[in-house]
């Protein structure tokens, strides 16, 4: 017999049973259940010395049933989180969007699923974004010397507050070598990612680039942050014809860029270290930005950066 749960009148009866000295097997006879059944109940609802109370035993399984209960997610719900995942947002991004329309879910509990998944042999995993190694260059790389670089000490103290629109970050993306380099640009308040592949990670294909990027938007360009890599060389036309500022920040301090760090990140999701990047389409460019854009950020309220954006910019041009 398979397994079948109890209702409250068969556990008075097993409870009588058990005083007249019936086995297991005998009750489960009776009442037509597994024995197994009987033996689970007992050893699970039992109190001290052994004794079965029924009025006890039921109310420890509907106790129990409550708690569950607390771990059934709907149908609904698990399609909301694959369909999160599938766009390669984080566990927690996926849990502060939900709450907000009415799929509520704990990012441990979306973990223990893909690890379920994993588990049972699922490509879930796959979505999460692994932790990737940050590359730092040798001691005795070859020291670039930047034409009048403006360090990060020189910048207005209001770029570190993150609450000004308009400052940017820049960085540069590689790909197997000789193959060519992904421009990043980042927004600091809005976190807006754009990105642009260039055939060579020279000052020229990088300055022109990051004039592309930036002009329909040049409004909105108060200050740029660069590291001092020799692909920003040509900062100073970037400057003039976007009529910005540019700042460098100390060598090898990530962390004074590390909202364009962060992104770059996530960029590795799609685009993984080594790749060669004459096989990346710029429409495939364009489609990881877009992806990345409506990424909802957790610093924004569970926002997407692209509408977080969008609505600044009006705010700007209204003002």
């Amino acid at each position: 017999m398979s397994y079948k749960q109890l209702i409250e009148g068969q556990r008075y009866q097993i409870e009588a049973y058990l005083r007249e000295g019936f086995s297991y097997r005998e009750i489960g006879k009776r009442l037509s259940v597994s024995h197994s059944t009987i033996s689970r109940e007992v050893r699970r609802n039992r109190i001290r010395d052994n004794h079965y109370l029924p009025e006890v035993a039921h109310a420890k399984t509907i106790k129990r049933r409550c708690q569950a209960a607390k771990y059934n997610i709907s149908g609904l719900t698990v399609t909301f989180v694959e369909f999160g995942l599938s766009q390669k947002w984080s566990p927690e991004q996926i849990a502060g969007v939900g709450k907000m329309i009415g799929y509520a879910v704990s990012h441990e509990w979306i973990y223990g699923f893909v690890r379920r998944d994993k588990l049972r042999g699922g490509k879930l995993f796959k979505q999460l974004r692994h932790g990737h190694r940050k590359y730092r260059k040798g001691s005795r790389a070859k020291r670039v010397i930047i034409p009048n670089r403006v360090g990060i000490e020189h910048r207005p103290a209001i770029v570190d507050t993150k609450k000004r629109f308009g400052d940017w970050e820049a960085d540069t993306v590689l790909g197997k070598q000789g193959t060519g380099a992904i421009v990043s640009l980042v927004e600091r308040k809005s976190k807006l990612y754009l990105l642009r592949k260039v055939p060579a990670k020279s000052a020229i294909d990088v300055s022109r680039a990051m004039i592309g990027m930036l002009w329909r938007y040049r409004g909105q360009v108060r200050t740029i942050t660069a590291d001092n890599g020799s692909e920003f060389c040509d900062h100073e036309r970037v400057a003039e014809k976007l009529k910005t500022d540019i700042y460098f920040a100390n060598p090898y301090s990530s962390w004074e860029r590390g909202l364009n760090e962060n992104f770059n990140g996530l960029l590795r999701q799609y685009i993984k270290k080594g790749t060669d990047l004459r096989t990346v389409t710029d429409k495939q460019i364009a489609d990881i930005e877009r992806a990345l854009n409506a990424r909802p950020r957790k610093c924004l309220g569970y926002k997407q950066p692209a509408v977080v954006f969008n609505k600044l910019r009006k705010v700007r041009k209204a003002a």
